[in-house]
């Protein structure tokens, strides 16, 4: 049995949500989006809340329920509060700002990185050594930071590059004479 999928997921204030076939549109103030989940699940709007049930009791159909029901609780946060990462940059002369669309990165490179900001997400730079990516999309947020992160990744040695906030980079000691 899933415990994740067991619980039901309540709308919260301003959020509504709708089904049509296995398909699931939920609407909030952030925007809208949609997930189409496979058949061994049924999804069901009861007052405030969303109930996914399996279909069966195949390992598969009791998989899907559980992620089916992750789903359709990250749709709902998405559209409510959102999703953040933030990145930390450290290092002598390492920085960033933001130009329009485009984020520009001086990484210690013999030129400046442009990164290119997709759509469906904003990219921010509140100080010279930070950079907030926000967005509805769960996924799509943590992909535009890894990429992000992908240009200059923390090394162990003196940890400059880009990090996640919070995040602990192992430190290594150094050649000795």
């Amino acid at each position: 049995m899933s415990r994740i999928g067991k619980k039901p997921v309540s709308l919260v204030k301003g959020v509504s949500a709708s089904v049509s076939g296995q398909t699931v549109e939920v609407k909030g103030p952030k925007g809208t989006r949609s997930f189409t989940a496979t058949d061994d699940v049924t999804i069901t709007i009861d007052g405030d809340e969303i109930k996914v049930t399996p279909r069966g009791t195949s390992k598969r159909a009791r998989q899907q329920w559980g992620m089916a029901r992750s789903m359709v609780d990250n749709l709902v946060q998405g559209v409510s509060t959102g999703f953040k990462k933030e990145l930390e940059i450290q290092g002598v002369g390492y920085r960033a700002a933001v130009a329009g669309n485009v984020l520009k990165l001086s990484l210690g490179y013999s030129h400046e990185v442009n990164f290119a900001v997709p759509a469906g997400v904003t990219v921010t730079s509140p100080k010279q050594t930070e950079i907030v990516v926000e967005g509805i999309d769960q996924q799509l947020v943590g992909q535009v930071a890894a990429n992000i992160r992908e240009w200059r990744k923390p090394e162990p040695y003196k940890g400059k590059g880009i990090r996640y906030k919070g995040e602990f980079i192992f430190r290594k000691e150094g050649k000795k004479k």
